[in-house]
């Protein structure tokens, strides 16, 4: 174990992944990983989807891509799921989660439409994502994290950065 440890920061759109792994990345050294950023910079996609108004993910060359970035260690992943990553990538699987009305009015404020708000509401009221995380990940890397207030936010980012300081010390 001498590489730094990857984290996965997960959950519906709208929890605040990117905001939380952007300041997680900046605090710790880390490198952040927007994998929709990826997605659409490098191709890593199959076309356009009109009907969700977001690319098709081609998970094959999403992991290609990743592959030696997350042999290095050292990296802070965002991506709402999580169940086609290599298991072997992550020591720490976080899934953020925010209560429906917070969830509703952040998606709102970005412009989706109806139909993707009420699905993505559905996802987190269901927790999918938490599901996928414990079906594909050991049940001691898989944490949930409130993601509703600013002030959640700031808690969270210090809980990982402390938790990857103490990681880093151990290798």
């Amino acid at each position: 174990m001498s590489q730094r440890p990857n984290v996965l920061i997960c959950g519906t759109p709208g929890t605040g992944k990117t905001t939380t792994a952007e300041a997680v990345a900046q605090q710790a050294g880390y490198n952040h990983i927007n994998v929709g950023q990826w997605v659409a910079e490098r191709g890593l996609h199959s076309g356009w989807d009109e009907e969700f108004n977001c690319w098709t993910i081609d998970e094959d060359k999403v992991c290609d891509a990743m592959e030696d970035v997350m042999a290095e260690g050292g990296n802070i992943v965002d991506h709402h799921g999580c169940e086609f990553f290599p298991e072997r990538w992550f020591d720490l699987v976080l899934v953020l989660q925010a209560d429906n009305t917070v969830l509703y009015d952040r998606l709102e404020k970005r412009g989706y439409n109806a139909q993707k708000i009420q699905e993505n509401v559905e996802c987190e009221i269901m927790m999918v994502i938490l599901e996928e995380a414990r079906e594909n990940y050991k049940e001691e890397i898989v944490r949930t994290l409130p993601s509703n207030t600013v002030e959640q936010l700031e808690a969270n980012v210090a809980q990982i950065v402390t938790w990857i300081r103490e990681q880093d010390r151990m290798r």
